[in-house]
């Protein structure tokens, strides 16, 4: 039995940057219009304090989601050395479709798997191309989704791409609105049937949507008197925090469990950048699951810091910065395993054990 494997990354970074100053001037208010009165600046050191982010990139005001992940995905079919017309499938990652500068309407018809393999030229009309909707987990779920169609023989090369513009849906009067970002990740993925080794070992996924579906939503602005009908990304950061630790360290395990792997035999954790002292509390929560207080300090690859969270293009842009050694202090060898893992909006959470 073969593996399916990654052939090509691929990833891009808009070049504006946010940091955390250009906040200083907002005024906050909560979520019943009450406007907070603490100093901006004392808000934003908190917050670097608590998350991580110290700054963060949004996309030029003529890009959209799709022209980002056109970029990433480009560059990984490039690293696959590919013809892109061979690809069975494009999945495409997002949450929130186009949108475009001073536009909170979302257009998602054609889909955006539909306008990628259109910028790419893709004649092949075998070449299957569509979104998912998962939340943040969504570019690990396109993997699993990818994993499937292989086993089930109906594909053997799939494009995976998860690419978000969260700064066109973020209210500025939200002190959550500092978190999030945007960016693009893709990778190639193929199924090699003469591979044992390397590949996929494992996946695990979960959904809560009863009391949970409203953790992460749509509402809004935060300002007195805004109109109800335009709508922000909104967030229960407590709410959020309670269920990633409660939840993700176990989809972690089982995750490890169905691969009959412990988590020693880990090199790296590639976690959904949400927040730095959340994801910090998943892996401690995770190694306490194996009884285990002594973590490698390495293990973990961050990039939140100066990225931000740009949701579905989290992990695969981390992975491509490691992959290509692109990050200080963290490298990955043939052999090394790795576990992936992701929560977000639904919830959802998902986790994929992977050996280079």
């Amino acid at each position: 039995m073969g593996q399916t494997i990654i052939i090509g990354s691929g990833s891009y970074i808009p070049n504006d940057v946010i940091t955390n100053k250009d906040f200083s001037i907002h005024d906050f208010y909560d979520e019943e219009e009450r406007r907070i009165d603490t100093p901006s600046e004392v808000i934003t050191a908190k917050f670097q304090q608590i998350t991580g982010i110290e700054e963060r990139r949004y996309a030029h005001h003529d890009q959209t989601s799709s022209d980002l992940a056109y970029i990433a995905a480009g560059l990984a079919i490039e690293d696959a050395g590919i013809d892109p017309e061979t690809l069975d499938q494009i999945i495409f990652a997002h949450n929130y479709g186009d949108i475009n500068k001073h536009n909170i309407q979302m257009d998602a018809v054609p889909s955006l798997g539909s306008r990628l393999k259109q910028k790419l030229g893709i004649l092949n009309p075998s070449c299957v191309a569509y979104d998912i909707l998962f939340g943040c987990p969504g570019w690990l779920q396109g993997v699993i989704h990818a994993d499937a169609f292989f086993k089930a023989g109906v594909a053997k090369r799939i494009l995976v791409v998860g690419s978000e513009t969260l700064s066109r849906v973020i209210d500025p009067f939200d002190r959550d609105s500092m978190i999030f970002s945007d960016g693009a990740g893709a990778t190639v993925l193929e199924y090699d049937n003469f591979n044992t080794v390397s590949g996929i070992l494992s996946s695990s996924a979960q959904s809560h949507c009863v009391a949970e579906a409203g953790y992460i939503s749509f509402g809004k602005s935060n300002f007195p008197g805004s109109d109800p009908k335009i709508k922000f990304i909104k967030m229960k950061g407590r709410k959020v925090y309670e269920y990633a630790l409660k939840f993700v360290p176990i989809a972690m395990k089982h995750c490890l469990d169905n691969a009959n792997l412990d988590i020693k035999d880990i090199k790296k954790v590639f976690i959904h950048q949400a927040n730095e002292k959340m994801d910090e509390a998943i892996i401690k929560a995770l190694f306490k699951l194996y009884e285990l207080t002594d973590i490698p300090k390495d293990i973990m690859p961050m990039s939140i810091h100066k990225l931000g969270n740009s949701s579905v293009a989290t992990i695969p842009t981390l992975f491509d910065m490691v992959i290509k050694n692109k990050m200080a202090n963290h490298k990955l060898t043939k052999g090394d395993i790795i576990l992936f893992a992701s929560v977000g909006a639904g919830m959802n959470i998902n986790a994929v054990c992977y050996r280079i």
